[in-house]
């Protein structure tokens, strides 16, 4: 038997439309008041009490830990001069980020995540590269909460800069070729007192230029029909629930921003051509209808992979001179499997598909005709091929139901 806590029913009432609907326990929905913690604190006792005198919990335990206990790795990147791959020991709680000059070369530590608090509760939650690998912007998370605090690192020595970005959700960033700032979205400042509970709305894109306060990551509206006077930030305030993302083309001409509105994979398209001095967004795809993820560039035309028209995925081309849809150009049409992600490396499309639940990696080069088929180990799942434009190799990590996860470099 259990002897559960007994919370206090209140006289709670709400009146919603002519009815009166009792909510005795709504005082429950104050997490932080000593009357709910008092309540949390007696179920736990309770709860724990009983999982603690199962005798099989530590047999168990320990042959998961045994289970759990091998070293694993993750896909390296090349990041300016060197590489970068994340190595867990086994019964690390986070993998740690190392870099190599050479693939054959000895691991340095970059960032150990498992260092940044006593309790173990603040994870790493990303990380980008500057162009030339000097500067690492990485982003961590507190006891599991949604909100992230980027930093920035100089990588020759490990050091932290000034800089600090607070506020930011479900966000990344994309630095300028030049390494000189990024762009990133945030929420504004919560109240402190709701701010793990509160909803969020009013995101907006920023530039952050390194070496400044967040405090001068100026502000520009971004209204149809109202002069623009500056460029660095992207918000509507007239569209509380739209989240903004930016990306710079990997030729760093373009700011690409790809505008969502909940989780479903349907985006509007804004870009900015960097060069011009006085350059302003322009929009390229006007609805929330179907996907439009951006791939690269050639000058002015965009490749996308879409779902346009193909329900299973395809590759087009958006010339941003004539980018109405009747110009659009297909160069990887839709196939019989479906195309789950895609990138320039190479100067050739890496696509993946889904075939018969198992990988398929075809390449393709810029004008869309078939190169080859990559040969993958077996039947399983192959993640990665990654890169960019102008690199000749990439990785990937495979696996199967009888294969342990294994990484692979590919020269293209």
């Amino acid at each position: 038997r259990f002897d559960y806590p007994k919370p206090r029913k209140s006289d709670h009432v709400d009146l919603y439309h002519g009815v009166k609907v009792a909510d005795p326990y709504r005082w429950l929905e104050d997490p932080d008041s000593s009357e709910t913690r008092a309540w949390v604190e007696a179920e736990n006792k309770v709860t724990f009490g009983f999982l603690e005198s199962i005798p099989q919990r530590e047999p168990i335990k320990g042959l998961l830990t045994k289970l759990w206990n091998y070293e694993r790795y993750g896909i390296p990147s090349k990041e300016g001069p060197r590489y970068v791959f994340s190595k867990n020991d086994g019964l690390q709680n986070q993998s740690v980020l190392y870099t190599l000059d050479r693939l054959d070369g000895e691991a340095a530590l970059l960032l150990d995540p498992n260092t940044l608090s006593k309790t173990g509760t603040v994870a790493l939650a990303g990380v980008v590269f500057s162009e030339d690998g000097s500067r690492m912007a990485y982003g961590l998370a507190s006891a599991g909460s949604d909100w992230n605090v980027w930093k920035v690192m100089d990588v020759a020595t490990r050091k932290d800069l000034a800089d600090q970005l607070d506020w930011m959700k479900f966000s990344s960033v994309s630095w300028l070729k030049d390494g000189s700032g990024f762009y990133y979205s945030r929420y504004p400042e919560p109240d402190p007192k709701a701010k793990l509970e509160a909803l969020n709305y009013h995101n907006k894109l920023y530039f952050h230029k390194l070496g400044t306060p967040q405090s001068e990551d100026r502000l520009v509206h971004e209204v149809p029909d109202q002069p623009q006077e500056d460029a660095l930030v992207l918000e509507r305030p007239d569209q509380k629930e739209w989240m903004f993302a930016g990306h710079v083309s990997d030729d760093g001409r373009y700011l690409i921003v790809t505008i969502s509105k909940g989780t479903d994979d349907k985006y509007r398209i804004l870009y900015k051509d960097l060069s011009a001095a006085e350059g302003r967004f322009v929009e390229l795809i006007d609805n929330f209808e179907f996907e439009y993820t951006f791939l690269d560039n050639d000058g002015p035309v965009f490749w996308f992979k879409t779902n346009h028209a193909a329900p299973r995925g395809r590759i087009i081309a958006i010339d941003t001179r004539k980018p109405q849809a009747e110009h659009w150009v297909e160069l990887v049409p839709q196939a019989a499997e479906t195309l789950n992600s895609a990138d320039v490396v190479n100067n050739q499309f890496l696509v993946s598909y889904l075939k018969d639940a198992h990988t398929q990696v075809k390449v393709f080069d810029l004008k869309g005709r078939l190169v080859r088929e990559i040969p993958l180990p077996g039947l399983g799942t192959a993640v990665g091929f990654d890169g960019k434009r102008e690199e000749t190799e990439t990785f990937f990590s495979y696996t199967s139901y009888t294969t342990p996860a294994t990484i692979y470099r590919l020269d293209l």
